[in-house]
């Protein structure tokens, strides 16, 4: 599953980012963010048009990124436990 796919409010892990060419800028820049693996992320909310931008919170720092990005991200099964 991405990230892009992700309901709001689930909290789960990052697995990986997908870098689509070799020394790929977006996918550079989404691991420098925090976008690691074993990271906590969650979608906050969507934007009203299109669903876009996504507000995405990475521990305590919130980042809006455009669906394309977003999709970029693997996550894993939701975190147990974790409050929604």
């Amino acid at each position: 599953m991405t990230l892009s796919e992700l309901l709001p409010r689930t909290p789960v892990l990052v697995e990986s980012v997908e870098d689509r060419h070799p020394h790929d800028p977006i996918a550079r820049r989404l691991r420098e963010l925090g976008f690691v693996a074993g990271e906590q992320v969650q979608v906050v909310a969507r934007g009203p048009f299109g669903a876009e931008p996504l507000l995405v919170q990475v521990g305590y720092t919130r980042f809006a990124l455009r669906r394309a990005e977003a999709a970029r991200v693997r996550v894993a099964a939701p975190v147990a436990g974790a409050p929604a």
